[in-house]
């Protein structure tokens, strides 16, 4: 995660049923599924939500939660 930029940010969106990670890195920017940057991703426990600990990484690294 050393790489990784500090202070992008984070939105939780519906997509169907399930809450979904989505990121970027600043406001210029649109949302993108947590999945189209590879390099962020960490593995998921099973039963939560679709990147709960890429969410959980990128706080540590300064990154803001957005309120959807």
């Amino acid at each position: 995660m050393s790489q990784i930029p500090t202070g992008g940010q984070m939105l939780w969106k519906l997509e169907g049923e399930e809450r979904v990670l989505h990121l970027r890195h600043n406001s210029s920017e649109e949302w993108r599924h947590y999945e189209e940057f590879p390099e962020y991703v960490r593995p998921d426990p099973p039963g939560f939500s679709k990147g709960i600990a890429t969410f959980l990484a990128l706080r540590k690294q300064d990154w803001t939660a957005e309120k959807s």
